[in-house]
């Protein structure tokens, strides 16, 4: 399994000011699902933050997003290693496959694949 990006996850009503905040630092819009917005540098676009007011189908925000090559590999080496699975592995309607599981922290990880 490999890992090809960690994008942080920040709980927030306040999208628009975070957008031009995160826009001083060189990041720029990517992604807006209204609910989840994703903002990149555009010189390394795995350089990412994600401003997320709620998730559509989960009931958390998750700290981060880990995103895999094999979620289904990544989803059974956390569920045999008892792990606590907060949100199931299930296909979301814009493309990805994911699950959130619980870290030793007590942080909610979002691991996904696209496909």
């Amino acid at each position: 399994m490999t890992v090809r990006r960690v994008v942080p996850n920040i709980p927030s009503d306040a999208v628009q000011e975070s957008r031009e905040f995160y826009g001083l630092l060189g990041f720029e819009e990517v992604m807006n699902h209204g609910w989840i917005m994703t903002l990149a540098s555009p010189s390394a676009s795995a350089a990412q933050v994600s401003v997320m007011t709620g998730d559509k189908t989960a009931p958390v925000i998750p700290d981060m997003s880990v995103e895999v090559d094999d979620v289904d590999a990544a989803y059974a080496v956390m569920r045999d290693s008892g792990a606590e699975i907060v949100h199931p592995l299930q296909d979301e309607e814009w493309g990805v496959r994911r699950f959130f599981v619980r870290d030793p922290n007590g942080r909610v990880v979002n691991v996904l694949g696209h496909h």
